[in-house]
Order: structure tokens, then C-alpha cells, then sequence
């Protein structure tokens, strides 16, 4: 009997703890760049987050800050529009392929590796689904790369699904 009232009370304190706002939420991105991502809420309608991700076969660590408008679509506030900017730093590979002019014109294929620094945009939807502590979102994140492969390198669409555990 006494384990049955401490887990009943256990169980409501969770369920409480459910219902407070969240604070911060961690989460995996699937799309161009895929990754592992961290966000601090700073306030009501603005967070901080760190993305950690892979793009042509190398890593990028991305920190944006964003906005968050809830209830924009009038559905409810479970559904919000966030947007945000920021920044990134990493490196990424790709092959150059050099030919030569004399017989017996062979073609060398020659690994390289650079580091990239650039600007990153944000806009998604997300729905946070109220009986559980999860937020699912859909998003774009263009950016722009300097160094690298190309010196400049701009990527409007970069799309990805996203899932994120809020606590």
C-alpha cells in the first residue's frame, strides 16, 4: 500500500512537471544537414540553439539565435512559426580531379578537406504535441559557406525534419 501512494505521488509530480514551460529541449535535425541539436529558451518568445551537424562529408557546429510566434495561424498554441539567425564554423571534403595532357590521359581524383565559416537563416514550424513533452517540426535553415570548396557558396533550401525532447 505505501508503494502504491508513493508511486501515485510520484507520478503526479511528473505530470506537473509536464505542464510547466519548457526550458530547454534537446533534439535530431534529419535533412541536408543532419544532426544533433541543443536549445535554451531565454525567454517566453526567444531561444538560443547549437546545432552539431554533418554536410558534404564533414562536421559544422552552427549556433543560431531564434524567435518564437506562437499561435501566428490561429490553431492554437501548440503550433508556433520560429525564426532566427546566426552563424557557423567547421570543415568539409570533396574531390578534385585533375587530368593529364599526355598520353595516356589519366585522370587523378585527389581528396581535400577546408574549413568553412559562415551565415545561417532559419524558418520552421513546430507543433508541440501537448500529452507528451516533444516538439516536431519542419524547417529551413539557408546559409552561405566561405572557404571550402568555393570560395562562396550559397544554399537557400536546406530542409529537414526535426524532432526535439523538451524539459
Amino acid at each position: 500500500m505505501k508503494h502504491t501512494i508513493i508511486s501515485g505521488i510520484l507520478i503526479c509530480l511528473g505530470l506537473a512537471g509536464f505542464s510547466q514551460s519548457a526550458e530547454k529541449a534537446i533534439g535530431i535535425r534529419g535533412g541536408v544537414s543532419s544532426g544533433f541539436e541543443y536549445r535554451v529558451f531565454s525567454g517566453d518568445q526567444s531561444s538560443y540553439k547549437v546545432l552539431l551537424s554533418t554536410r558534404k562529408e564533414g562536421l559544422q557546429l552552427t549556433g543560431l539565435k531564434e524567435f518564437h510566434e506562437p499561435d501566428v495561424f490561429d490553431i492554437g498554441e501548440e503550433l508556433s512559426f520560429v525564426y532566427g539567425v546566426g552563424a557557423h564554423v567547421g570543415f568539409e571534403s570533396w574531390h578534385r580531379y585533375e587530368y593529364q595532357d599526355f598520353y595516356p590521359y589519366e585522370r587523378f581524383r585527389e581528396r581535400r578537406t577546408g574549413p568553412i565559416a559562415g551565415l545561417d537563416g532559419l524558418i520552421a514550424l513546430e507543433y508541440a504535441i501537448p500529452a507528451i513533452p516533444l516538439v516536431a517540426g519542419i524547417e529551413d535553415k539557408p546559409y552561405f559557406n566561405l572557404f571550402g570548396e568555393n570560395f562562396f557558396h550559397l544554399q537557400p533550401i536546406d530542409i529537414a525534419f526535426t524532432v526535439k525532447y523538451t524539459f
